[in-house]
């Protein structure tokens, strides 16, 4: 797991946004789409990120477990300066959450000033995913952020860290 002010090679990051009780499934043939559009496997997957409130959201879980990174979260504040880098900002979404954005803003949040939106906001029926290209040696989320190791076991042996920025 790369911990704030480390480094990391050049990767993805997906973000995410999903109604309470979605299906894994549904998460994972999304995330599957976009990752693949982004150029997944030969880029890694380096983090998944939400919108804090959805830190506990069993399919989120499951797909950062999927393929063992860690679920970063962040706050709607901290979503919500992202928005003049996101492609699809949205008022409708704004009044939901606080921020104008979910998938591509915690995206890009995740991977600082050095990440590169690759795939816009994509959307199924429960869930929208977007892609960050991040740079080699570019800090993963040094801004204040919830990380959810991810793990097989069950939601409640992950452990939470608070990365202070």
């Amino acid at each position: 797991m790369t911990m704030s002010g480390e480094t990391m090679e050049r990767g993805l990051v997906l973000g995410l946004g999903c109604r309470p009780g979605t299906a894994a499934a549904e998460v994972l043939d999304l995330a599957q789409a976009v990752l693949s559009e982004a150029g997944y496997p030969a880029l890694p997957l380096r983090a998944v990120a939400s919108l804090d409130v959805r830190a506990a959201e069993p399919a989120l879980l499951a797909l950062a477990a999927h393929f063992a990174v860690p679920l970063l979260t962040f706050a709607a504040a901290r979503l919500e300066r992202e928005t003049p880098r996101i492609a699809t900002p949205s008022a409708a979404i704004f009044r939901l959450t606080g921020c104008h954005g979910v998938a591509e803003a915690s995206a890009l949040a995740a991977a600082e000033a050095g990440g590169r939106l690759v795939v816009a906001k994509r959307t199924s029926a429960r869930v929208t995913a977007a892609v960050v290209d991040v740079e080699s040696n570019q800090p993963l989320a040094t801004m204040s952020s919830t990380v959810l190791l991810a793990s097989s076991e069950s939601e409640s042996s992950s452990p939470v860290l608070e990365l202070a920025g």
